[in-house]
């Protein structure tokens, strides 16, 4: 097999690899060619050169060699295609704008270059320079006068670059993936645009952007694995971030009003469509607001976000089989209407609950927390009732579930806080935060109490956040959303793999060489 396409088993690969070493080799020896080449500082984008195509000065020259006014550029880019037809060689390149077809002429090039561009491999990437016309039959061009290699591609392609299908290749080689895959690259340009589109709101309502510790000495601020570190000269161990909430309310302690962090945080849990153990998150405080402050503001959040990436007003957008309006009003339903309604019993009714989580096949069913049970229930039986095409706040959530929250003065068993699902995913939650210390503690200290033994092993107590509770903190309104999980939906992404660059994977054959081994994961 050549590099005509398909994907190579490992000994053609090695084989190939091989071939194009030599060729190198060859190449440097005759034409004293590094194959890596220098800086070049006239470069235009592609698809800068293919806007300079002038068709007056095209049809001038046609009729008339001698009046050349067509335009020029020097374009950099990486061969896709590659077709040599005697004495002219057309060359496909591509980069970060597009693709443009390059002609490489034997008369208008050195003996050398001409040989490298007859020879070229899939892959290569070269800069051309020259005017700026058309082919006869009407494809814009740069007609080459000069053509450099300047890095020589080793590893043949898969595909021909037609297209890198196989989804675990594709995440394990983003650097292929993305010029291989022009779709997968403008899905991962649009995410860093979206984060930056982010920035600017929160910039705009007056919130400050901070930055909290990966590392910590505590797995707080959520009940999830932490992922264990250890640091040598201190002899201690650490904990990377499940999520910046409680030093960003030490923020709030210290006098910021508003604060917001673009953060990773990491959890040691599964992987699916929707979960990535690091990921990215937006996490705000504001004093003096609360749960409603926070719904207002992510509304307009998203609602703006949606627009900028739709380009209209008002913004729908695809997302798999729905669509997504994201213009109208977000529903909003209390937690226990929507157990009610869904279940056919109130959510205080432990027989029920018990009997419905039984039959769910819920361990420990009969025994485990009425209230964690009613959770269970509920993300079983009620969140997939909700209309995927509808932003919807699930308002008022179980006062024992939320730890971290204000409970409601008429209702204590409620509290003040929400979660939104938009296309069957959870997208974020806010609260009212709890800001008196002996509440808090009181609460920390009983979830505490509920860990299972393996839970035990690494949560504690941060006695720091309850010194700073009195020290005193301000009322509050707290919101994390997931920002991986909104890019998904902006950009109808079917995993959260595909709106990050460097999905975490497993190594390829228990080797971690990808030269090694056909790729197939």
């Amino acid at each position: 097999m050549n590099d005509s396409g398909g994907n190579p088993t490992a000994e053609e690969r090695d084989t190939l690899v091989r071939a194009r070493r030599e060729k190198l080799a060859r190449w440097r020896e005759t034409y004293g060619v590094t194959g890596y080449g220098h800086r070049v500082d006239d470069l235009v984008a592609l698809a800068e050169a293919r806007g300079r195509f002038d068709a007056d000065a095209q049809a001038a020259v046609d009729a008339d060699p001698a009046d050349e006014k067509r335009p020029e550029a020097r374009v950099a880019g990486r061969c896709i295609q590659h077709r040599p037809m005697g004495k002219l060689v057309f060359i496909v390149l591509r980069d970060d704008t597009g693709d443009l077809q390059i002609s490489v002429s034997k008369d208008r090039v050195d003996a050398a270059s001409f040989k490298i561009a007859q020879k070229l491999d899939y892959g290569d990437i070269v800069v051309a320079g020259g005017r700026v016309g058309a082919t006869r039959k009407g494809e814009v061009c740069v007609w080459a006068d000069s053509f450099e290699l300047h890095a020589k591609s080793l590893v043949p392609p898969p595909e021909k670059y037609h297209g890198l299908t196989d989804p675990e290749l594709r995440y394990r080689q983003r650097y292929v993936d993305l010029f291989a895959n022009p779709e997968a690259r403008r899905t991962l340009e649009q995410r860093s645009r979206i984060i930056a589109f982010i920035r600017r709101f929160m910039d705009g309502r007056g919130f400050l952007e901070v930055e909290t510790p990966v590392m910590q000495p505590i797995a707080g601020g959520a009940a999830a694995r932490p992922f264990v570190t250890h640091h040598n000269a201190l002899g201690m161990d650490l904990f990377l971030r499940i999520a910046p909430e409680l030093y960003l309310k030490r923020l709030l302690v210290g006098g910021m009003p508003r604060v917001y962090e673009v953060c990773r945080n990491f959890r040691n849990e599964g992987v699916d469509r929707s979960h990535n153990p690091e990921f990215t998150a937006l996490e705000v405080y504001e004093a003096f607001g609360d749960c409603l402050t926070m719904l207002e503001l992510t509304e307009s959040l998203l609602r703006g976000l949606a627009e900028h990436v739709a380009g209209t007003t008002p913004a729908r957008l695809p997302f798999g089989d729905l669509e997504i309006d994201w213009s109208r009003p977000f529903d909003r339903v209390p937690y226990e209407t929507l157990f009610r309604d869904t279940l056919g019993f109130e959510m205080a009714d432990e027989t029920a609950v018990r009997a419905a989580a039984a039959e769910l096949h819920v361990e420990d069913a009969a025994t485990r927390d009425h209230w964690l049970l009613v959770n269970e229930v509920y993300e079983a039986r009620c969140e997939p009732r909700i209309d995927a095409t509808r932003p919807t706040f699930v308002t008022d959530y179980p006062s024992a579930i939320s730890p971290l929250t204000r409970p409601q003065t008429d209702r204590p068993e409620l509290s003040h806080r929400w979660e939104l699902l938009v296309g069957g995913m959870e997208l974020g939650t806010a609260y009212t935060e709890l800001n008196d210390p002996d509440l808090q503690l009181a609460k920390l200290t009983e979830q505490l109490a509920g860990a299972d033994e393996e839970e035990s092993t690494f949560r504690s107590l941060d006695e720091d956040f309850i010194h700073a509770l009195r020290v005193g903190m301000p009322p509050a309104g707290g919101l994390g959303l997931g920002v991986d999980r909104i890019v998904m939906l902006l950009t109808n992404a079917a995993s959260i793999r595909d709106v990050i660059f460097f999905p975490l994977m497993k190594p390829v054959g228990g080797s971690t060489d990808p030269d090694r081994g056909d790729g197939s994961g």
